[in-house]
Protein backbone atom coordinates (compact mmCIF):
# COMPACT_ATOMS: atom_id res chain seq x y z
CA UNK A 1 0.00 0.00 0.00
CA UNK A 2 1.15 3.56 -0.72
CA UNK A 3 -1.76 5.66 0.52
CA UNK A 4 -2.26 7.99 3.46
CA UNK A 5 -0.74 6.63 6.70
CA UNK A 6 0.19 3.38 4.95
CA UNK A 7 3.35 1.42 5.67
CA UNK A 8 4.94 3.17 2.70
CA UNK A 9 4.10 6.55 4.24
CA UNK A 10 6.11 5.62 7.34
CA UNK A 11 9.03 4.34 5.23
CA UNK A 12 8.91 7.59 3.27
CA UNK A 13 9.03 9.49 6.55
CA UNK A 14 12.14 7.55 7.58
CA UNK A 15 13.84 8.33 4.24
CA UNK A 16 12.89 12.01 4.59
CA UNK A 17 14.38 12.21 8.07
CA UNK A 18 17.60 10.61 6.85
CA UNK A 19 17.81 13.02 3.92
CA UNK A 20 17.18 15.96 6.24
CA UNK A 21 19.85 14.73 8.65
CA UNK A 22 22.49 14.57 5.93
CA UNK A 23 21.54 17.89 4.35
CA UNK A 24 21.37 19.54 7.77
CA UNK A 25 25.15 19.61 7.88
CA UNK A 26 24.82 22.69 5.69
CA UNK A 27 23.38 24.57 8.66
CA UNK A 28 25.49 23.22 11.53
CA UNK A 29 28.98 23.00 10.02
CA UNK A 30 29.63 26.74 10.23
CA UNK A 31 28.32 26.95 13.81
CA UNK A 32 31.04 24.58 15.03
CA UNK A 33 33.71 26.02 12.75
CA UNK A 34 33.10 29.65 13.85
CA UNK A 35 36.12 29.97 16.19
CA UNK A 36 38.53 28.23 13.78
CA UNK A 37 37.46 30.25 10.74
CA UNK A 38 37.50 33.48 12.74
CA UNK A 39 41.08 32.84 13.82
CA UNK A 40 42.20 31.65 10.40
CA UNK A 41 40.78 34.66 8.57
CA UNK A 42 41.81 37.13 11.31
CA UNK A 43 38.36 38.67 11.72
CA UNK A 44 36.08 39.69 14.59
CA UNK A 45 33.24 37.71 16.15
CA UNK A 46 30.73 40.05 14.52
CA UNK A 47 32.39 39.45 11.12
CA UNK A 48 32.15 35.68 11.28
CA UNK A 49 28.62 35.99 12.69
CA UNK A 50 27.82 37.95 9.51
CA UNK A 51 28.89 34.89 7.48
CA UNK A 52 26.47 32.80 9.53
CA UNK A 53 23.78 35.40 8.86
CA UNK A 54 24.37 35.03 5.12
CA UNK A 55 24.06 31.25 5.46
CA UNK A 56 20.70 31.56 7.18
CA UNK A 57 19.42 34.20 4.78
CA UNK A 58 20.27 31.78 1.98
CA UNK A 59 18.36 29.13 3.91
CA UNK A 60 15.34 31.44 4.05
CA UNK A 61 15.40 32.16 0.32
CA UNK A 62 15.87 28.48 -0.40
CA UNK A 63 12.97 27.42 1.77
CA UNK A 64 10.56 29.64 -0.16
CA UNK A 65 12.01 28.82 -3.59
CA UNK A 66 12.21 25.08 -3.01
CA UNK A 67 8.72 25.12 -1.48
CA UNK A 68 7.25 26.41 -4.73
CA UNK A 69 9.22 23.79 -6.67
CA UNK A 70 7.85 21.01 -4.45
CA UNK A 71 4.29 22.18 -5.16
CA UNK A 72 4.89 22.12 -8.92
CA UNK A 73 7.67 19.59 -9.60
CA UNK A 74 7.82 17.34 -6.54
CA UNK A 75 10.49 16.61 -3.95
CA UNK A 76 12.90 14.45 -6.00
CA UNK A 77 14.25 17.14 -8.34
CA UNK A 78 14.37 19.56 -5.41
CA UNK A 79 16.51 17.19 -3.33
CA UNK A 80 18.89 16.38 -6.21
CA UNK A 81 19.51 20.08 -6.87
CA UNK A 82 20.02 20.56 -3.13
CA UNK A 83 22.72 17.87 -3.04
CA UNK A 84 24.49 19.43 -6.00
CA UNK A 85 24.41 22.92 -4.49
CA UNK A 86 25.74 21.69 -1.14
CA UNK A 87 28.59 19.84 -2.84
CA UNK A 88 29.59 22.95 -4.81
CA UNK A 89 29.27 25.23 -1.79
CA UNK A 90 31.35 23.07 0.55
CA UNK A 91 33.96 22.57 -2.17
CA UNK A 92 34.43 26.30 -2.86
CA UNK A 93 34.10 27.84 0.64
CA UNK A 94 37.60 26.76 1.77
CA UNK A 95 39.07 28.42 -1.34
CA UNK A 96 37.57 31.84 -0.56
CA UNK A 97 40.40 34.34 0.06
CA UNK A 98 38.30 36.90 1.95
CA UNK A 99 35.35 37.20 4.33
CA UNK A 100 33.14 38.66 1.60
CA UNK A 101 33.65 35.73 -0.75
CA UNK A 102 33.36 33.20 2.10
CA UNK A 103 30.06 34.77 3.20
CA UNK A 104 28.81 34.73 -0.40
CA UNK A 105 29.43 30.99 -0.65
CA UNK A 106 27.55 30.55 2.63
CA UNK A 107 24.46 31.87 0.84
CA UNK A 108 24.70 28.94 -1.61
CA UNK A 109 25.22 26.42 1.20
CA UNK A 110 22.24 27.74 3.16
CA UNK A 111 20.06 27.98 0.05
CA UNK A 112 20.82 24.38 -0.90
CA UNK A 113 20.42 22.99 2.63
CA UNK A 114 16.96 24.56 2.89
CA UNK A 115 15.53 21.94 0.53
CA UNK A 116 16.10 19.31 3.21
CA UNK A 117 13.96 21.04 5.82
CA UNK A 118 10.65 22.83 5.13
CA UNK A 119 10.05 21.27 1.67
CA UNK A 120 10.46 17.77 3.13
CA UNK A 121 8.08 18.67 5.96
CA UNK A 122 5.51 19.93 3.46
CA UNK A 123 5.91 16.80 1.32
CA UNK A 124 5.40 14.38 4.21
CA UNK A 125 2.32 16.29 5.43
CA UNK A 126 0.44 15.00 2.36
CA UNK A 127 0.98 11.40 3.46
CA UNK A 128 -0.66 11.69 6.90
CA UNK A 129 -4.01 12.84 8.24
CA UNK A 130 -4.89 11.79 11.80
CA UNK A 131 -1.21 11.53 12.74
CA UNK A 132 -0.08 14.54 10.74
CA UNK A 133 1.17 16.40 13.81
CA UNK A 134 3.60 13.72 14.91
CA UNK A 135 4.63 12.95 11.29
CA UNK A 136 5.45 16.60 10.66
CA UNK A 137 7.33 16.80 13.96
CA UNK A 138 9.38 13.70 13.13
CA UNK A 139 10.19 15.07 9.67
CA UNK A 140 11.26 18.38 11.21
CA UNK A 141 13.46 16.46 13.67
CA UNK A 142 15.91 15.60 10.89
CA UNK A 143 17.31 19.10 11.20
CA UNK A 144 17.85 18.62 14.94
CA UNK A 145 19.17 15.09 14.47
CA UNK A 146 21.76 16.68 12.22
CA UNK A 147 22.53 19.12 15.02
CA UNK A 148 22.89 16.28 17.51
CA UNK A 149 25.15 14.18 15.28
CA UNK A 150 27.34 16.57 13.28
CA UNK A 151 28.81 19.07 15.80
CA UNK A 152 31.03 16.59 17.65
CA UNK A 153 32.09 14.89 14.40
CA UNK A 154 32.86 18.25 12.79
CA UNK A 155 34.76 19.45 15.85
CA UNK A 156 36.98 16.35 15.86
CA UNK A 157 37.62 16.63 12.13
CA UNK A 158 38.55 20.30 12.46
CA UNK A 159 40.91 19.47 15.33
CA UNK A 160 42.59 16.70 13.32
CA UNK A 161 42.48 18.03 9.75
CA UNK A 162 41.43 21.69 9.83
CA UNK A 163 38.19 23.35 8.78
CA UNK A 164 38.96 23.32 5.06
CA UNK A 165 39.31 19.53 4.81
CA UNK A 166 36.21 19.22 6.95
CA UNK A 167 34.24 21.33 4.48
CA UNK A 168 35.45 19.26 1.53
CA UNK A 169 34.45 16.04 3.33
CA UNK A 170 30.99 17.47 4.06
CA UNK A 171 30.46 18.32 0.39
CA UNK A 172 31.42 14.83 -0.71
CA UNK A 173 29.06 13.26 1.83
CA UNK A 174 26.12 15.37 0.66
CA UNK A 175 26.60 14.50 -3.00
CA UNK A 176 27.15 10.78 -2.45
CA UNK A 177 24.39 10.20 0.11
CA UNK A 178 21.60 12.61 -0.76
CA UNK A 179 20.96 11.73 -4.41
CA UNK A 180 20.18 8.02 -3.75
CA UNK A 181 17.95 9.04 -0.85
CA UNK A 182 16.10 11.50 -3.07
CA UNK A 183 15.36 8.78 -5.61
CA UNK A 184 13.51 6.74 -2.96
CA UNK A 185 10.86 9.52 -2.82
CA UNK A 186 9.71 9.19 -6.44
CA UNK A 187 6.10 8.20 -5.66
CA UNK A 188 3.71 11.12 -5.90
CA UNK A 189 1.47 12.06 -2.94
CA UNK A 190 -1.80 10.09 -2.91
CA UNK A 191 -5.02 11.64 -4.19
CA UNK A 192 -6.80 12.44 -0.98
CA UNK A 193 -10.51 11.91 -1.57
CA UNK A 194 -11.16 9.72 1.45
CA UNK A 195 -12.61 11.09 4.64
CA UNK A 196 -11.27 10.61 8.09
CA UNK A 197 -13.18 9.41 11.12
CA UNK A 198 -14.53 12.89 11.80
CA UNK A 199 -15.90 13.29 8.30
CA UNK A 200 -13.41 15.96 7.24
CA UNK A 201 -11.97 15.57 3.76
CA UNK A 202 -8.47 14.22 4.02
CA UNK A 203 -5.91 16.79 2.89
CA UNK A 204 -8.34 19.70 3.08
CA UNK A 205 -7.64 22.45 5.52
CA UNK A 206 -9.96 22.17 8.49
CA UNK A 207 -10.46 25.94 8.59
CA UNK A 208 -9.54 28.98 6.53
CA UNK A 209 -7.44 31.94 7.68
CA UNK A 210 -10.62 34.02 7.60
CA UNK A 211 -12.05 31.87 10.39
CA UNK A 212 -9.48 33.69 12.57
CA UNK A 213 -10.64 37.01 11.12
CA UNK A 214 -7.54 37.24 8.92
CA UNK A 215 -6.87 37.12 5.21
CA UNK A 216 -4.59 34.30 3.97
CA UNK A 217 -1.68 36.69 3.54
CA UNK A 218 -2.53 38.29 6.88
CA UNK A 219 -2.19 34.98 8.72
CA UNK A 220 0.99 34.23 6.79
CA UNK A 221 2.43 37.58 7.88
CA UNK A 222 1.55 36.90 11.51
CA UNK A 223 3.31 33.52 11.34
CA UNK A 224 6.37 35.21 9.84
CA UNK A 225 6.52 37.70 12.73
CA UNK A 226 6.16 34.86 15.23
CA UNK A 227 8.87 32.87 13.47
CA UNK A 228 11.32 35.73 13.52
CA UNK A 229 10.69 36.41 17.22
CA UNK A 230 11.11 32.84 18.39
CA UNK A 231 14.29 32.27 16.43
CA UNK A 232 16.10 35.45 17.35
CA UNK A 233 15.74 34.00 20.83
CA UNK A 234 16.61 30.47 19.70
CA UNK A 235 19.76 31.57 17.88
CA UNK A 236 21.62 32.76 20.97
CA UNK A 237 22.37 29.31 22.43
CA UNK A 238 22.40 27.46 19.11
CA UNK A 239 24.75 29.79 17.23
CA UNK A 240 27.06 30.97 19.99
CA UNK A 241 27.28 28.14 22.54
CA UNK A 242 30.54 26.79 21.05
CA UNK A 243 32.20 30.22 21.00
CA UNK A 244 30.73 30.99 24.45
CA UNK A 245 32.40 27.93 25.96
CA UNK A 246 35.68 28.77 24.25
CA UNK A 247 35.56 32.30 25.72
CA UNK A 248 34.90 30.92 29.22
CA UNK A 249 37.91 28.63 28.92
CA UNK A 250 35.97 25.38 28.69
CA UNK A 251 37.07 24.69 25.11
CA UNK A 252 35.21 24.24 21.84
CA UNK A 253 34.77 20.51 22.48
CA UNK A 254 32.58 21.27 25.49
CA UNK A 255 30.56 23.71 23.43
CA UNK A 256 30.07 21.15 20.66
CA UNK A 257 28.89 18.62 23.26
CA UNK A 258 26.41 21.14 24.65
CA UNK A 259 25.10 21.87 21.16
CA UNK A 260 24.64 18.15 20.50
CA UNK A 261 22.93 17.74 23.87
CA UNK A 262 20.66 20.69 23.15
CA UNK A 263 19.60 19.39 19.77
CA UNK A 264 19.33 15.79 20.93
CA UNK A 265 16.78 16.84 23.54
CA UNK A 266 15.22 18.99 20.82
CA UNK A 267 14.35 15.80 18.93
CA UNK A 268 12.48 14.52 21.97
CA UNK A 269 10.72 17.86 22.25
CA UNK A 270 9.69 17.88 18.60
CA UNK A 271 8.20 14.40 18.67
CA UNK A 272 6.38 15.11 21.92
CA UNK A 273 5.05 18.39 20.52
CA UNK A 274 3.74 16.55 17.46
CA UNK A 275 1.83 14.19 19.72
CA UNK A 276 0.43 17.20 21.59
CA UNK A 277 -0.48 19.02 18.35
CA UNK A 278 -2.55 16.06 17.16
CA UNK A 279 -4.67 16.59 20.27
CA UNK A 280 -4.80 20.35 20.86
CA UNK A 281 -3.80 21.87 17.50
CA UNK A 282 -0.91 23.95 16.26
CA UNK A 283 -1.65 27.27 17.98
CA UNK A 284 -1.75 25.87 21.52
CA UNK A 285 1.38 23.86 20.83
CA UNK A 286 3.13 27.03 19.64
CA UNK A 287 2.17 28.88 22.82
CA UNK A 288 3.39 26.04 25.03
CA UNK A 289 6.75 25.87 23.25
CA UNK A 290 7.22 29.64 23.33
CA UNK A 291 6.56 29.84 27.06
CA UNK A 292 8.94 27.01 27.90
CA UNK A 293 11.70 28.34 25.64
CA UNK A 294 11.60 31.67 27.47
CA UNK A 295 11.98 29.86 30.78
CA UNK A 296 14.98 27.93 29.45
CA UNK A 297 16.74 31.10 28.27
CA UNK A 298 16.61 32.48 31.80
CA UNK A 299 18.67 29.51 32.99
CA UNK A 300 21.63 30.72 30.91
CA UNK A 301 21.69 33.92 32.98
CA UNK A 302 21.78 32.12 36.32
CA UNK A 303 25.27 30.61 36.30
CA UNK A 304 28.23 30.33 33.90
CA UNK A 305 29.72 27.17 35.42
CA UNK A 306 30.20 24.28 33.01
CA UNK A 307 27.68 22.04 34.77
CA UNK A 308 25.08 24.80 34.77
CA UNK A 309 25.60 25.37 31.04
CA UNK A 310 25.15 21.66 30.34
CA UNK A 311 21.89 21.72 32.32
CA UNK A 312 20.68 24.89 30.62
CA UNK A 313 21.44 23.41 27.19
CA UNK A 314 19.53 20.22 27.98
CA UNK A 315 16.52 22.19 29.24
CA UNK A 316 16.63 24.55 26.29
CA UNK A 317 16.56 21.62 23.87
CA UNK A 318 13.79 19.88 25.75
CA UNK A 319 11.62 22.99 25.92
CA UNK A 320 11.94 24.66 22.50
CA UNK A 321 11.95 21.87 19.92
CA UNK A 322 8.24 21.99 19.20
CA UNK A 323 8.00 25.62 18.16
CA UNK A 324 9.07 25.43 14.50
CA UNK A 325 6.95 22.36 13.57
CA UNK A 326 3.94 24.18 15.02
CA UNK A 327 4.04 26.66 12.16
CA UNK A 328 3.79 23.83 9.60
CA UNK A 329 0.84 22.34 11.50
CA UNK A 330 -0.94 25.71 11.65
CA UNK A 331 -0.42 26.13 7.90
CA UNK A 332 -1.95 22.71 7.20
CA UNK A 333 -4.87 23.55 9.51
CA UNK A 334 -5.69 26.86 7.82
CA UNK A 335 -4.46 26.63 4.20
CA UNK A 336 -5.35 24.27 1.31
CA UNK A 337 -3.03 21.32 0.54
CA UNK A 338 -2.07 22.62 -2.92
CA UNK A 339 -0.32 25.58 -1.24
CA UNK A 340 1.47 23.47 1.37
CA UNK A 341 4.98 23.65 -0.09
CA UNK A 342 5.01 27.41 -0.52
CA UNK A 343 3.13 28.26 2.68
CA UNK A 344 5.08 25.86 4.91
CA UNK A 345 8.31 26.91 3.24
CA UNK A 346 7.59 30.58 3.87
CA UNK A 347 6.46 30.06 7.47
CA UNK A 348 9.35 27.84 8.51
CA UNK A 349 11.98 29.63 6.47
CA UNK A 350 11.04 32.93 8.10
CA UNK A 351 12.39 31.46 11.31
CA UNK A 352 15.78 31.52 9.60
CA UNK A 353 15.51 35.31 9.34
CA UNK A 354 15.25 35.22 13.11
CA UNK A 355 18.25 32.88 13.34
CA UNK A 356 20.22 35.13 10.97
CA UNK A 357 19.30 38.32 12.81
CA UNK A 358 19.82 36.78 16.23
CA UNK A 359 23.14 35.19 15.30
CA UNK A 360 24.47 38.51 14.05
CA UNK A 361 23.05 40.47 17.00
CA UNK A 362 24.67 38.02 19.43
CA UNK A 363 28.07 38.70 17.88
CA UNK A 364 27.55 42.47 17.87
CA UNK A 365 26.40 42.56 21.50
CA UNK A 366 29.37 40.39 22.49
CA UNK A 367 31.79 42.78 20.77
CA UNK A 368 30.08 45.76 22.45
CA UNK A 369 29.95 44.36 26.00
CA UNK A 370 32.63 41.65 26.15
CA UNK A 371 30.11 39.03 27.29
CA UNK A 372 26.99 37.22 26.13
CA UNK A 373 24.72 38.37 28.96
CA UNK A 374 23.20 41.23 26.96
CA UNK A 375 22.68 38.84 24.03
CA UNK A 376 20.67 36.44 26.20
CA UNK A 377 18.54 39.31 27.53
CA UNK A 378 17.94 40.42 23.94
CA UNK A 379 16.83 36.89 23.10
CA UNK A 380 14.35 36.84 25.97
CA UNK A 381 12.80 40.10 24.74
CA UNK A 382 12.25 38.66 21.25
CA UNK A 383 10.83 35.50 22.79
CA UNK A 384 8.22 37.60 24.57
CA UNK A 385 7.17 38.98 21.16
CA UNK A 386 6.65 35.42 19.91
CA UNK A 387 4.62 34.54 22.99
CA UNK A 388 2.42 37.60 22.54
CA UNK A 389 1.64 36.58 18.95
CA UNK A 390 0.77 33.04 20.06
CA UNK A 391 -1.55 34.37 22.79
CA UNK A 392 -3.25 36.66 20.25
CA UNK A 393 -3.85 33.81 17.79
CA UNK A 394 -5.21 31.63 20.58
CA UNK A 395 -7.57 34.42 21.64
CA UNK A 396 -8.92 34.72 18.09
CA UNK A 397 -9.26 30.95 17.80
CA UNK A 398 -11.15 30.71 21.08
CA UNK A 399 -13.43 33.58 20.09
CA UNK A 400 -14.22 31.78 16.83
CA UNK A 401 -15.05 28.62 18.76
CA UNK A 402 -17.38 30.55 21.08
CA UNK A 403 -19.22 32.11 18.15
CA UNK A 404 -19.47 28.71 16.42
CA UNK A 405 -20.90 27.11 19.57
CA UNK A 406 -23.39 29.95 19.99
Amino acid sequence: MSGVESSYAWWRLAASVTLSTVGGIGMWCLVVALPSIQQDLGITRADISFAYTMNTLGFFAGGVTWGRMVDSRGIVLTAILSATGLAIGFATAPLAPSLLLFATVQVLIGFSAAATFAPLVADISHWFDRRRGIAVAIAASGNYLAGAIWPSIIQHMIADHGWRVTYWAAGTLCFVAMIPLALTLRRKPPQQHATNSEGVAVGAAAHSPRSLGLSPNGLQAVLIVAGIGCCVAMSMPQVHIVAYCADLGYGVARGAEMLSLMLGFGIVSRILSGWIADRVGGIKTLLLGSTLQCVALVFYLVDESVNSLYLASALFGLFQGGIVPSYAIIVREYFPPKEAGFRVGLAISSTLIGMALGGWMGGVLFDMTGSYRAAFINGIAWNLLNGAVAWWLLFRQNRRNVFAAG
